[in-house]
């Protein structure tokens, strides 16, 4: 009997088959089986908030197969993600296959390489109930939140609205800084800079700083003016040139927070694409027998450390050594400090094989594959590389008591700069931030420079920026809101239910998000309150740390929660919505009307602001743009009866139907139907397929409704060999029947349905 390896991912699975042999069958669960249910709540409040869970819809085959598979294993190893969702679905899994609570088979692997997963195989440990209960009380309590908020808010905003406990503090954030903008008074200031010639007539370009005393700003004209006439009749004397050798260290690895940020910054990507292509390389790809087939190109990547391993360091050192020389290492090797709240359970993200480089391997990835393994692989490197050395200089100048600066640097030594040049906010140094990366002319002390050009200059202060989904990932991060793994998630919830839109790069809050987040700062002014989210991210985390018990963090929390939701439906709360449509650029075919966005049961599609007296749509695709029509559509081969016009095969929400050609002018319309060759057993006239509601294919007389014989079975010229009635498919039961009442004929048989 072979063992038994349960993963989540179908992909992974692949990988760890290669490396495990013949011994060992591995299979994957697709993520979890079971969950709360959609439509209640799922947990029994006055029970200690037990949650109820059932087996998710769609997945009773892959249950069946995980069952099947391990009555016939001789072990069984629960290898799913190495995290608190890892760990909640292995326990899921253990409890429909009956494994014991107290049982070794629980098995984590950092990275999907050979040595790894067989070292993991051979430790496997009991399930964490720790990790489980953690985890099984964020999903009470998010559900908690999330169906009691969205009851709430569905009486007295808008029905199919939603709320949450992190995507609406998201939302608040996004809403907030559209209202600093709104709010924002631009400031005026002015500036003085001046061009500067040296002796040998070389130009240096200053900029005003203000005196000995320290930074003076210019308000308004009359300051900058005052200061202007000040210098044109003193004289710039350089007071002080500073030389130094300053080192620009490198950034650390990538966690998921700077992943996110830094891929969506320099590749321009989505979090949810981000993570979607990190989890491809996690899982692993086919690199050809070069590689040794199916490997996993980096560790895990859901993770707030930036530690590494030794082994990594190790091998990273000895690349370096190879590829660049001995002296691109520094003198020790880099260690870094994770935050004081990172839960620190896995290494940062970094490649599983530094000399499995970007291009070696560039053709066996898709091109998002290849930039992002290469962003993560450079970074890495660079992180154990030795610091880039710059030769500075800054200068101070004084002219009537007003102090000018400038500054400059030549990179003396680049190190990791070789690798990794990209300007990233946590890479950059603030000692170098405002120098120019150009060498200044010879300048010395007590030089007298001449002036060759002075420019006083107005500006206005900008409001502050929207924010894109890299920055509202960095504030997320560094207030503790959410988690690693939960970053892509908010982002993509809050814009899919409308309360935040992109503009661009820029997430901006739409009217119904300002609305919703107005109703919930008035009476659960808690729940989006940044600080308690924070705070009650610890306390989930706590209970892993058996400080803090599921029912005390909950029941603690629920309390409060009650009791607002109590004070909600005492009051009439109820918040009248007009939200303007949304125009768009589309012009209606029929009245010339602008036509505007609407929602549907399919997605968003445009429709005549004139409805209903005309009722014209178009559908849009997912970039928001008219999805394009067939430019020919096949003859039908018969006329028009209203125009005479030729008909055509057109596709609709039931499925085929025949249209007149000159539509919209000419608006007659022919069900479609297909002859199956069989007669009616009435009235021996031709029996006709058609389209239903709901896309249901039915089969009735020609002459319906006159001869009312129909049926959803499909109707077979075949005769029953029992009692020689008319037999039927039975498409649901993939069966032949007759249904005769008083036979029982019956045959298991597949067979293609006329359409």
């Amino acid at each position: 009997m072979a063992n038994l390896v349960i993963v989540e991912s179908p992909a992974k699975a692949n990988t760890i088959k290669g490396y495990l042999g013949t011994n060992y069958k591995v299979i994957a669960s697709k993520g979890h089986i079971r969950d709360l249910p959609k439509s209640t709540l799922g947990i029994d409040v006055e029970n200690n908030f037990e949650p109820h869970y059932i087996n998710i819809r769609g997945k009773g085959d892959v249950i069946k197969e995980l069952k099947r598979e391990a009555k016939n294993a001789s072990k069984i190893y629960l290898a799913t993600d190495p995290d608190r969702e890892g760990e909640a679905i292995s326990w899921h899994i253990a409890n429909q296959l009956g494994i014991p609570s107290d049982k070794a088979c629980r098995v984590t692997f950092n990275e999907i390489t050979q040595t790894a997963v067989k070292e993991a195989i051979k430790n496997p440990r009991k399930i964490n109930e720790d990790l489980v209960n953690s985890q099984q009380a964020r999903r009470v309590l998010d559900r908690l939140v999330g169906f009691k908020l969205s009851e709430v808010l569905w009486k007295n905003l808008k029905s199919g609205l939603s709320g949450g406990r992190v995507q609406s503090v998201a939302a608040r954030i996004v809403t907030e800084r559209e209202e600093e903008i709104r709010a924002f008074v631009p400031q005026e200031y002015w500036t003085i800079e001046a061009s500067l010639a040296n002796s040998d007539g070389e130009n240096v370009n200053v900029k005003f700083f203000g005196d000995k005393k320290g930074k003076i700003k210019l308000n308004d004209e009359a300051s900058a003016l005052k200061v202007e006439e000040s210098i044109r009749s003193g004289e710039f004397k350089v007071s002080e040139v500073k030389h130094a050798v300053k080192y620009k260290q490198p950034a650390p690895p990538f966690t998921t927070s700077t992943l996110q940020q830094e891929a969506s910054k320099q590749l321009g990507y989505q979090s949810q694409r981000i993570m979607k292509v990190a989890q491809e390389l996690y899982d692993g790809l086919d690199l050809g027998p070069q590689y040794g087939g199916v490997q996993g190109l980096i560790t895990y990547m859901r993770t707030d450390s930036i530690r590494v391993s030794t082994v990594a360091q190790e091998s990273c050192a000895e690349f370096i050594k190879e590829k660049y020389g001995e002296e691109f290492l520094p003198v020790s090797a880099r260690s870094y400090k994770s935050n004081a709240s990172a839960q620190d359970a896995h290494e940062a993200i970094r490649p599983s094989n530094v000399y499995i480089t970007p291009k070696s391997i560039r053709k066996m990835l898709s091109g998002e594959q290849y930039r992002l393994y290469k962003l993560i692989w450079e970074r890495f490197i660079a992180s154990q590389m030795a610091a880039a050395v710059l030769d500075t200089v800054s200068v101070e100048i004084f002219n009537s008591g007003y102090l000018f600066k400038t500054g400059g640097y030549v990179i003396k030594s680049k190190g990791y700069l070789t690798i990794y040049d990209y300007v990233s906010d946590d890479a950059q140094d603030p000692e170098t931030e405002e120098l120019n990366l150009a060498s200044l002319p010879n300048i010395k002390t007590n030089e007298i420079l001449s002036p060759v050009l002075v420019k006083k200059q107005q500006h206005f202060t900008e409001p502050p920026a929207r924010y894109t989904e890299a920055s509202l990932i960095k504030f997320l991060e560094e207030n503790g809101i959410g988690r690693p793994s939960t970053y892509a998630p908010i982002i993509s919830i809050i814009i899919s239910r409308e309360y935040v839109k992109r503009d661009g790069k820029s997430l901006v809050a739409t009217p119904l998000g300002e609305i919703t987040t107005n109703f919930m700062r008035k009476h659960f002014p808690e729940i989006i309150d940044y600080e308690f989210t924070a705070s009650m991210e610890d306390k989930l985390d706590s209970i892993e740390n058996r400080e803090n018990t599921v029912t005390g963090v909950i029941s603690e929390f629920y309390t409060k929660f009650e009791a607002e939701l109590e004070d909600v439906s005492k009051n009439d709360n109820k918040v009248e919505i007009n939200i303007p449509a949304e125009e768009s650029d589309v012009l209606c075919d029929r009245c010339g009307a602008r036509m505007i966005y609407k929602n549907g049961r399919f997605g968003k599609f445009l429709a005549c602001p004139n409805y209903p007296e005309c009722k014209c749509t178009k559908a849009i695709d997912k970039n928001g743009k008219v999805a394009e029509q067939e430019t020919t559509a096949q003859l039908a081969g018969f006329k028009c009866e209203a125009c005479g016009g030729d008909m055509v095969i057109r596709n609709g929400r039931y499925g085929s139907f025949y249209a007149c050609q000159n539509y919209p002018t000419c608006t007659f319309t022919k069900q479609k139907v297909t002859e199956t060759g069989v007669l009616c057993p009435k009235c021996n006239s031709k029996v006709l397929a058609r389209h239903g509601k709901g896309r249901m294919l039915f089969y009735s007389c020609e002459k319906y409704p006159e001869c009312d014989f129909s049926t959803w079975d499909m109707p077979l010229a075949e005769k029953c060999p029992d009692c020689g009635a008319m037999l039927y498919y039975r498409k649901s039961r993939k069966s032949v029947i007759c249904k005769e009442k008083s036979c029982t004929y019956k045959r298991d048989e597949e067979m293609t349905v006329i359409e």
